[in-house]
């Protein structure tokens, strides 16, 4: 039987033991507050480019359906340089402009002249190509200059410089002006004897002339033909996407990107730039 003081002295180890013991437990540190993670970056906008694939070597299809051809290479290698992205859409020629003004597309390359009539209703980048019009005829034709064409049947696509100049020539009621969708349908048609010319811009015929060498053709020019200059063409006021097309092609003509795409698709450099026109595609 234990004594009062044993007891005591027992109480008093264990009362000492337990504060020490409650001494010398580290307390717990308190859960971090969860870090708030940072909004996700909005994706970077991407430019839709309408243009009329069926303008070789400007622009046409591929046989796996893309879009592809000189106005094509260059727009994406501007848009290398500004830091933009871009999206390609086939878009038939009647009509492409019309979707600027809708703001389906931000921007339409399609061998598109640069115009005053034009640069009315929207805006364009500085000139990317020079261009002019030719006349395509079978090789025992005997046309020799643009008046040649007074009397004969002559093919165009509709709403291009060729249908604009056609069209003085002949008159806006002649029946001898035969429109199409594209100019390499106007080709076909004279190569199958529908028409007897047709009239276009120079780099869409030499190329075609160039991979159709049973369609025997040949080309004459004319110097009543004024030269042309394409450009960019965009929704009247967008300064910003302007102002970045420049820059970025500006950048391609100076680092030499723009010559080797030139050269790819005609064989050669271009020459000393043609001065400006009131001419259109």
């Amino acid at each position: 039987m234990l004594s009062t003081r044993r007891f005591l002295q027992l109480a008093g180890l264990t009362a000492a033991t337990l504060m020490l013991a409650a001494c010398g437990k580290k307390a717990e540190a308190p859960a971090p507050a969860p870090v708030a993670s940072a909004p996700a970056p909005a994706p970077a906008k991407v430019y839709v480019v309408g243009t009329d694939a069926a303008y070789a070597p400007f622009e046409s299809q591929n046989e796996k359906g893309e879009i592809v051809g000189f106005d094509i290479e260059v727009v994406q290698a501007i848009a290398a340089k500004a830091g933009i992205q871009v999206k390609f859409v086939n878009t038939p020629w009647e009509g492409i402009f019309n979707t600027l003004q809708q703001g389906d597309r931000d921007m339409v390359v399609s061998a598109v002249t640069i115009t005053a009539e034009r640069k009315q209703t929207m805006d364009f980048t500085d000139p990317y190509f020079d261009a002019q019009q030719l006349i395509a005829v079978k090789e025992t034709s005997k046309v020799a200059k643009f008046a040649d064409l007074k009397k004969l049947k002559v093919g165009v696509q509709t709403g291009t410089t060729g249908d604009e100049a056609v069209t003085k020539l002949l008159g806006k009621t002649s029946t001898n002006i035969k429109r199409f969708e594209s100019t390499p349908l106007a080709l076909k048609e004279l190569e199958s004897g529908g028409v007897d010319a047709v009239v276009a811009d120079n780099g869409v015929v030499i190329h075609y002339v160039a991979n159709n060498p049973g369609g025997k053709f040949k080309m004459v020019s004319d110097k009543e033909f004024v030269p042309e200059q394409y450009g960019i063409a965009l929704k009247k006021g967008n300064s910003e996407l302007l102002g970045k097309l420049n820059q970025g092609l500006a950048a391609i003509k100076a680092d030499g990107t723009y010559n080797q795409i030139y050269t790819k698709y005609f064989g050669a450099p271009p020459a000393a730039a043609a001065p400006a026109s009131a001419a259109s595609k």
